[in-house]
């Protein structure tokens, strides 16, 4: 009876560090590529030397457990087989629930459709900016744009089309941003820019580089190979902070205004309010840091 007892237990812990193998292969094919993922391939290879070792012993101590002292190696080995097997799992468990919390994290503050900040991560960040900005004395511009007569696209070519061209005009204008400037999708065909340390000057700068990015570009459309083309063009508000936009409702309002103007002096075209001139004195000697890449 002992002699298969002890046998038993070391079988059974081959079979548990099997399984944790197992286990580890897939966790191992949910990380990226890198350090982390290497340190769990090596996990691997000692689980496999263990296994190796396990049924190396069985072969060897195979009906040469006569006493009941003789258990104590071969319980060891199972319950050693069973904390690999836990560890693997749990390991295996709580990946899964972090990369689930991240998805359900990047889903609160992302937009579904282009990839892009949205509206509420936007406000939570610009009302972090106006108080800094309001602190420190520090430059802080908004840039609102919306596409041109944007309805013909859909109208024309389909609402596909019309996603399409609002995900590869997300892509554009990210291009020609900083990393310490932050876009938005504000709701529709509208996106929002916000770009600290970038007085008016600097921001109207910014902004007619973006709306000949969007005017230069030839968007595609449709399926299959030879897709076809289409141009679109973008107006754009601008809104500076200072007297009478120190705060982000003030400062959306602002743009959201000279964006209409925009649009009502014939589209494709930047409009922005002038500050006051004890704005641009505080804030004239703030040059805004050209983006690498950008045209």
């Amino acid at each position: 009876m002992i002699p298969v007892l002890a046998t038993g237990l070391v079988l059974a812990g081959a079979l548990i560090l099997a399984g944790a193998l197992v286990i580890l292969g897939k966790l191992v094919r949910q990380l990226p590529a890198g350090t982390l993922r290497d340190r769990w391939y090596g996990m691997g290879a000692f689980i496999v030397i263990f296994l190796a070792g396990y049924l190396g012993y069985a072969a060897l101590f195979w009906n040469r457990h006569a006493e009941l002292v003789d258990l104590i190696v071969p319980a060891i080995f199972f319950f050693g087989a069973c904390f690999v097997w836990l560890t693997a799992a749990l390991s295996f468990r709580t990946t899964l629930d972090v990369m689930r919390i991240s998805l359900l994290e990047k889903q609160s503050f992302t937009d579904g459709l282009t990839g892009l900040f949205n509206r509420r991560y936007l406000d939570r960040r610009l009302g972090e900016e106006v108080a800094t900005a309001r602190r420190y004395g520090r430059s802080l511009s908004v840039l609102m744009l919306d596409f041109d007569q944007f309805k013909q696209v859909n109208d024309r070519y389909g609402h596909r089309a019309g996603d399409a061209v609002l995900v590869t005009a997300g892509q554009i204008l990210a291009g020609g941003l900083r990393e310490t400037d932050l876009l938005a999708r504000y709701g529709g065909e509208e996106f929002l820019v916000m770009a600290p340390h970038t007085p008016h000057g600097g921001a109207i700068e910014l902004a007619e580089r973006l709306r000949r990015r969007i005017e230069m570009h030839e968007f595609a459309h449709g399926e299959g190979g030879n897709l076809p083309t289409l141009r679109v063009t973008a107006s754009f508000g601008v809104a500076t902070f200072g007297e009478g936009t120190n705060t982000v409702e003030a400062l959306i309002t602002v743009a959201d205004k000279n964006l209409y103007r925009a649009k009502g002096e014939g589209r494709n075209r930047v409009c922005a309010s002038r500050p006051s001139a004890t704005q641009e004195n505080a804030r004239g000697g703030e040059a805004r840091a050209t983006t690498a890449g950008a045209p």
